[in-house]
């Protein structure tokens, strides 16, 4: 059973025309998906309470978003991460961010309550946000609030990240707690933001090896990054035995992707897809909650998100978008839109692949070899 969750109020997050963090993002993919005849359904979440998010974030900067949201910084703003360039404060912050947290945990207690199986929150994914600092696009972290919520129900609960950048917030929010595994496959931070998820952060505390971290090299090509899915991922999954998984469906690691520099293509994310379904079916009795995340190129972002969706819902996919979709978008955008869902051949090389290949495989070694004595002793 799965359920598609989406409001309107979503489209409120938003940072302002130029901020690549654009609710464009999912006006688009929803236009699609109408325009495909996609079996979405949507269930429309309520917004998360204060007192919901209090759960992951302090009082001081849940205080200083609240006083930004009428679109003044308030003193002392950038202490906590507002202010800036990445998390420019908008009237209706606070609001517009718990709405976003609202979806993520109403989806992870229809999982919990047995309502569902499979979720899909068409919004959120916002893994920067720390307990008392937002940071890179986001500030409430609704994924921890959701996995704090399946905590509270005493589920085993899998985290799985496969955005481009790492997955810092979620990781930080969670990492002294032996009932969360975090797994982020990402751009090495020696090359991209936010400059962490080094194979030797492993968690801390009780929470010690439940940490796993796969950073890879800049220029990374779908096979080597899902050589690295299938060395770890699974693994992982198998000695953690979830009770349901969170996953991040962030689609920045895309070759046309303007904000990092992974090469991935729309077969690969069809594959990692899939293999989340498959996993989910293996380890955690098909309980799988996904989100949305990073993705900067609009092109390509509505593509592999029409595509999650799809394959989550189990629609068929089609060879070639609607005519009338296309002519509609390439009007607003004043730019030209791939016909299919699914990439064209590339037409260029990438040099040093098999470096990069070898450099993958020996982090994704690295990535097991760092929490293995502690899966040992667990």
């Amino acid at each position: 059973m799965a359920t598609f969750l989406f409001h309107d109020r979503y489209l409120d997050y938003h940072f302002g025309p130029q901020h690549p963090f654009s609710p464009v993002r999912q006006e688009m993919t929803m236009d699609l998906l109408a325009a495909l005849g996609a079996p979405l359904n949507p269930v429309a979440p309520s917004v998360a309470t204060r007192e919901e998010v209090r759960r992951v974030h302090g009082e001081q900067f849940v205080e200083k978003v609240e006083a930004a949201s009428d679109g003044t910084p308030p003193p002392e703003a950038r202490a906590f991460g507002l202010d800036t360039g990445d998390v420019p404060v908008f009237e209706g912050m606070d609001a517009a961010a718990r709405g976003l947290v609202g979806g993520t945990l109403h989806g992870a207690r229809l999982i919990a309550d047995g309502d569902a199986t499979r979720v899909l929150q068409f919004g959120g994914g916002l893994h920067h946000a720390h307990r008392a600092r937002a940071s890179g696009f986001c500030v409430y972290n609704d994924l921890s609030v959701a996995i704090h919520a399946l905590r509270e129900q005493g589920l085993r609960v899998a985290y799985v990240d496969v955005d481009v950048h790492h997955g810092d917030g979620v990781q930080h929010l969670h990492d002294d707690d032996p009932g969360v595994l975090t797994v982020s496959l990402h751009e090495t931070g020696r090359a991209l933001f936010p400059g962490t998820g080094h194979v030797e952060e492993i968690g801390k505390g009780a929470g010690r090896g439940f940490s796993l971290n796969v950073p890879l090299a800049p220029y990374t090509e779908p096979d080597s990054y899902l050589d690295a899915f299938e060395h770890v991922v699974p693994h992982a999954l198998q000695h953690f035995q979830p009770d349901v998984i969170v996953a991040q469906c962030g689609a920045d690691a895309h070759f046309n992707d303007p904000l990092a520099d992974l090469l991935l293509t729309t077969q690969a994310y069809d594959t990692i897809f899939r293999r989340l379904l498959a996993l989910a079916d293996d380890h955690a009795e098909g309980r799988l909650l996904c989100t949305l995340g990073g993705g900067y190129q609009l092109d390509t972002v509505s593509r592999i998100w029409a595509l999650l969706a799809l394959v989550v819902l189990g629609g068929e996919l089609p060879d070639t978008l609607p005519n009338d979709y296309r002519e509609r978008w390439e009007a607003r955008l004043d730019a030209s839109l791939t016909p299919t869902l699914h990439d064209p051949k590339r037409t260029f090389d990438v040099p040093r692949q098999s470096s990069i290949e070898t450099q993958n495989r020996r982090t994704s070694e690295q990535a097991l070899e760092q929490v293995a004595s502690h899966w040992h002793y667990a």
